[in-house]
């Protein structure tokens, strides 16, 4: 057995706490009729409850640590300190209509000298699997106690793509058609899942070869940008440069895909 840091067994304490109540709310959301009243408003509780759990559980082992949340906004802590960054229930949209592929993602972001930041910890936790998949950095990526590595495919033609879908009110919806029209006859199959957590979480073990999508949060990717990168592979923005949380464009996989992806996307978008 793997033995990861304290500071990783705290955030699986609260996940996993957090996580028993959304099993227990997805169980009921299932029974809930489909409508725009009603489920969505329940969602939305079990979506800020979680939060609520997380934030409690978390501050009461690094209490002077601030937050980034998605729900909640920033909550100020001691400057010289790490802070948390959290998306309480990665797949909203899922979780509403019974989709049993959710994710609660969770990672701490250190300050740097010069006034930047780094992610050196990540956790992502599926409730319905029961799968806890982390990450710190120079330790590895792991998948419970089994280590995981990015893919070894070389050629686009072998290779099962993940992406996210712009939808209403969100994302451009040019950008993507173009992207997807110089991707998909490269590739063998495009996957659009739901969760942009749990995707780059696949691509660190190697169940997707690449992903890329725009429009992302903090809190969607910090702990999945630090979990490929500790499996061996590449994470950029969409010009290729290390900025993909602060220009919310993501391209992700081994070395190989990562470049060939960048240059498709490039090129779909010049």
């Amino acid at each position: 057995m793997v033995s990861h840091s304290g500071l990783l067994t705290v955030m699986e304490r609260a996940a996993r706490k957090a996580g028993s109540k959304l099993r227990r709310d997805f169980g009921e959301v299932e029974h809930l009729q489909v409508s725009r009243k009603g489920p969505a408003d329940f969602v939305s509780k079990a979506d800020q409850q979680a939060e609520r759990t997380l934030v409690e559980e978390l501050q009461k082992a690094r209490p002077d640590w601030g937050f980034l949340l998605e729900e909640g906004g920033e909550i100020a802590g001691d400057p010289g300190k790490p802070r948390w960054i959290i998306d309480p229930l990665d797949g909203t949209t899922n979780f509403l209509h019974g989709i049993p592929h959710f994710a609660i993602s969770i990672a701490v972001e250190e300050p740097l000298y010069g006034g930047k930041r780094e992610v050196t910890t990540g956790l992502i936790y599926q409730p319905v699997t029961d799968e806890s998949y982390w990450a710190e950095k120079s330790r590895g990526a792991w998948r419970h106690d089994q280590r995981l590595r990015v893919s070894a495919r070389r050629d686009l033609g072998d290779c099962l793509i993940a992406t996210g879908i712009p939808f209403m009110g969100h994302g451009d919806f040019a950008q993507w058609t173009r992207i997807f029209g110089a991707v998909g006859p490269s590739v063998a199959g495009i996957r659009r899942f739901g969760a942009a957590s749990l995707d780059l979480a696949h691509v660190a073990s190697g169940r997707y070869d690449g992903f890329w999508e725009s429009g992302l949060q903090p809190w969607d990717v910090a702990a999945g940008l630090l979990m490929v990168r500790e499996a061996g592979g590449f994470v950029s923005d969409f010009r290729g440069g290390d900025q993909p949380i602060e220009r919310k464009e993501v391209i992700a996989g081994n070395d190989a895909i990562h470049s060939k992806l960048h240059k498709l996307v490039a090129g779909a978008l010049r």
